[in-house]
């Protein structure tokens, strides 16, 4: 899964790939995009993990991609732009809300629901274009008796951009989703908005235009995370016994990073479930409503070509307990079939014959 890092230029993207990547001087040069593997900060892995003291401790990773900034009305570095996000899988907005003299913006004023709309707007003209082209193809085909339902689909997709709406807030069913699959429209996209405070913003919560970017997200159903990308960087410098400490004396409980994977994570319909041992404790991402075969799947392809049951213990009931002997004791150590849904938070061990 890569997730395209997006925003104006000046807005801290650079930084939270950094930080989300936990790389440094990898700034942006010469209007390329840099990409990294960025690992999921995950509690429960660190807790199973200071249980079990494995050899190794994998956590879920993400792609990222750091996109050069967008500037209005400069067509090349659009097409830059453009180029990256379709590529991506998803997208984190970063919208710029602290003032700092050091680091120019590209407008003379703070204004996060302009900035928001300049770049949805720049993504929804993309996404007309490319309908206006394909209604003109199919109009055009001498075949276009057998393309009716795509037709219609593009003629609703073109009135929904029209009336300045992304292709997300569509409903669709089956047949046109798998229409839609074969494009890569950019509104289409998963979307989470980034706002990077001054650090008195996340400690006050209170920041320029918060009701109207507040109904914005209601109304287009993007979610809106919280963070000051320049003290998660202080942070992420301290040493691990003084980072908790820093943070309480700030009022923040957890950090931002934490904020961005668990959103991004249910923005995109993920969960993770865990195998545990004295070699290895992991973290295994997988699309929600996913059965234990398929699960077993992402491990290797012989373990779901081969399985015989899954043996699941809720994380919860583990750590109430304590150990997997306890867990047995009280009932709760369960032997699962291959229609079984794999939940969030399982630790699961296969079981398996080739």
């Amino acid at each position: 899964m890569q997730l395209g890092i997006i925003g104006m230029p000046g807005v801290g993207k650079t930084t939270l790939f950094e930080l989300l990547s936990n790389q440094r001087d990898k700034a942006n040069s010469q209007g390329k995009a840099n990409t990294a593997i960025a690992k999921i900060p995950d509690a429960r892995i660190d807790h199973l993990s200071s249980l079990y003291k494995p050899k190794k401790t994998s956590y879920a990773q993400l792609e990222l991609v750091d996109i050069p900034g967008l500037i209005p009305g400069a067509d090349k570095g659009a097409n830059v732009f453009l180029d990256a996000v379709r590529k991506a899988d998803a997208l984190l907005h970063v919208v710029r809300l602290f003032e700092n003299d050091a680091v120019p913006s590209i407008y003379d004023s703070i204004d996060p629901l302009r900035d928001i709309e300049t770049i949805s707007y720049e993504l929804l003209l993309a996404d007309l274009d490319l309908i206006e082209k394909r209604i003109e193809r199919i109009e055009n085909n001498k075949k276009k008796n057998q393309m009716v339902k795509e037709l219609a689909l593009m003629e609703r997709l073109k009135q929904t951009l029209e009336d300045e709406k992304p292709i997300s807030s569509l409903q669709l069913d089956e047949q046109e989703e798998n229409l839609l699959s074969s494009y890569q429209f950019l509104t289409s996209k998963p979307m989470l908005i980034c706002l990077n405070l001054a650090d008195d913003g996340l400690v006050n919560k209170d920041y320029v235009k918060k009701e109207e970017i507040a109904e914005y997200s209601r109304q287009y159903g993007v979610p809106v995370v919280e963070i000051a990308a320049e003290i998660e960087k202080e942070i992420a410098e301290l040493a691990e016994d003084e980072k908790e400490e820093f943070l309480n004396a700030l009022g923040i409980k957890e950090s931002g990073l934490i904020k961005i994977s668990r959103s991004m994570y249910q923005r995109l319909g993920l969960i993770s479930f865990f195998t545990v041992g004295e070699d290895e404790v992991k973290a295994w991402t997988i699309e929600q409503n996913t059965i234990a075969r398929k699960a077993a799947g992402k491990i290797h392809s012989d373990i779901e070509r081969g399985f015989i049951r899954a043996e699941v213990v809720d994380y919860n009931d583990f750590v109430e307990l304590g150990s997997m002997n306890a867990v047995k004791e009280k009932g709760l150590f369960r032997l699962e079939g291959k229609e079984y849904i794999v939940k969030d938070g399982d630790i699961v061990h296969f079981r398996f014959n080739v």
